[in-house]
C-alpha cells in the first residue's frame, strides 16, 4: 500500500488536461472566435466542441478521490460535526470563485461596448449576485454569470452531501456503505434523469466512484474491491449507456491502481503538467472573462479572416494562463486566502463590534429620552 503523500503527479497531470479540455470546449462554444474555429476546422473544434465538456467527470472522480482521503482516509466514520469541514471547503471554493465572477462581470460590461454577442452575460442583478454567492444560482435558476460556475455550486454540495453521509453513517463499515448506496442511486437512476443536473445527487456517482477507488486502494483485496466498482458502474452503463460514466469509471479504475502500485505519486515527472494542474482551479475561474475580451477586441477591431481567428485563439489561450497563474499567486493560493480570509474575519469583527456600539448608544438614548 503507498503512503499519503500531499504530491501526486497523475493527479497533478490529470486536472491540467481536463482543465486545458473544458478552456478549449468554451473556446470553441462561445463569440464570434469560435464561430470562426469550427468554420476553418470543423472536425477539430467540433470535436472540442462536443466532447470537451466530459472532462468534468475527470474532475468530479477526483473530487470524490481526494474528499474521501481527506474525510475518510481509512474508510472510518466522521467522528466531529460535518458543518466546520462544510464551511471551511465553502471558503475554499467561494474566495476565488467569487473574485472571479467579478473579473467576468467586468469582462462583460466592457465586451459589451465591442460586440453584440449572446455570450456576453446579460448585466447583474443584486439578487442574481447574492445566489451566486452562496453558491445557489442553479437550484433557484438563475443564468450563470461565467461559464462552468455550475461546476463550483455542484462541487460544494457534493462535498457537503459526502461529509453527512459519513457522518451519518456513524459505524466504519456502515458510512463507506452509504456513500456506495448514494453512488448506485445516482448511477442507477438520478444520473438519467436531467431534470436533477443542479442538484448533488445527479453527479455523486462518478463523485462516489472516485471516493471508492480510494477505499479500495487500501484493501489487500484490491482486485475484489475495485471489481465490486466496475461491476455496479458497468451494469449502470448496460442499463443506460453514458459515455460520462464510462469516463468516470476508466479515471477511478486508474487512480485506485495508481495509488496501489504507487503511480500516483511518481508519474508522470513533468513540471509543465504539474504547474497546470496546480493552478487548474485559477484556470477554470479566469478562462472566461479572457475570453469574452479576446472576442470583443476580435469584433471591435473588424476581424473575420481564418488566420486572424486562430491567432486571437493562441493568444486567448495563452492570456488565460497568465491571468491564471496571477489569480493562482494573489488569489488561490493558499497563502494569499488564508490572507484573504482572515481580512475579511477582521473586517466582519470590525463591523460587529461597530454595530453592537451603535445597538448600545440608540439603547441608551432611547431610556434616556423616557
Amino acid at each position: 500500500m503507498s503512503t499519503i503523500s500531499n504530491r501526486m503527479p497523475l493527479i497533478d497531470a490529470l486536472k491540467a488536461i481536463a482543465a486545458l479540455l473544458v478552456l478549449l470546449n468554451h473556446y470553441s462554444s462561445y463569440g464570434p472566435l469560435a464561430e470562426a474555429a469550427r468554420a476553418a476546422l470543423p472536425g477539430l473544434f467540433g470535436w472540442f466542441f462536443e466532447y470537451g465538456r466530459m472532462a468534468v467527470q475527470v474532475f468530479l472522480v477526483i473530487a470524490g478521490f481526494l474528499a474521501a482521503r481527506g474525510l475518510s482516509a481509512e474508510g472510518q466514520a466522521l467522528r466531529v460535526s460535518p458543518l466546520p469541514l462544510i464551511w471551511k471547503r465553502y471558503l475554499r471554493l467561494a474566495v476565488p470563485y467569487l473574485a472571479a465572477i467579478g473579473l467576468a462581470i467586468m469582462a462583460a460590461a466592457i465586451a459589451d461596448h465591442w460586440m453584440d454577442d449572446e455570450a456576453i452575460p446579460d448585466r447583474a442583478t443584486v439578487a442574481q449576485w447574492l445566489a451566486h454567492a452562496f453558491l445557489l444560482h442553479g437550484v433557484l435558476g438563475y443564468d450563470a454569470l461565467s461559464a462552468g460556475v455550475w461546476y463550483i455550486a455542484i462541487d460544494f454540495q457534493l462535498f457537503a452531501l459526502m461529509a453527512i453521509l459519513l457522518w451519518a453513517g456513524r459505524r466504519n463499515i456502515v458510512a463507506p456503505a452509504l456513500v456506495l448506496a448514494v453512488t448506485a442511486a445516482s448511477l442507477f437512476w438520478f444520473n438519467r434523469d436531467a431534470s436533477w443536473d443542479n442538484w448533488a445527487i445527479y453527479f455523486f456517482g462518478s463523485y462516489g466512484l472516485g471516493a471508492a477507488a480510494w477505499w479500495a486502494s487500501d484493501r489487500r483485496q484490491l482486485a475484489a474491491w475495485l471489481g465490486v466498482i466496475a461491476t455496479i458502474a458497468i451494469a449502470a452503463l448496460i442499463i443506460d449507456f453514458r459515455l460520462r460514466i464510462a469516463l468516470a469509471l476508466a479515471v477511478a479504475l486508474l487512480l485506485g491502481f495508481g495509488r496501489r502500485t504507487g503511480v500516483l505519486e511518481q508519474w508522470p515527472n513533468a513540471r509543465p503538467l504539474a504547474f497546470l494542474g496546480q493552478i487548474s482551479y485559477s484556470i477554470f475561474l479566469v478562462h472566461f472573462p479572457v475570453l469574452l475580451l479576446a472576442n470583443g477586441l476580435y469584433a471591435r477591431l473588424g476581424l473575420s479572416s481564418t488566420a486572424s481567428a486562430m491567432i486571437g485563439l493562441v493568444l486567448a489561450w495563452a492570456a488565460s494562463i497568465a491571468a491564471a497563474t496571477l489569480f493562482y499567486r494573489w488569489i488561490e493560493s493558499p497563502e494569499a486566502s488564508r490572507r484573504i480570509t482572515t481580512a475579511i474575519s477582521g473586517l466582519s469583527a470590525s463591523m460587529l463590534q461597530v454595530t453592537q456600539r451603535a445597538g448600545r448608544l440608540a439603547r441608551r438614548a432611547m431610556l434616556g429620552r423616557v
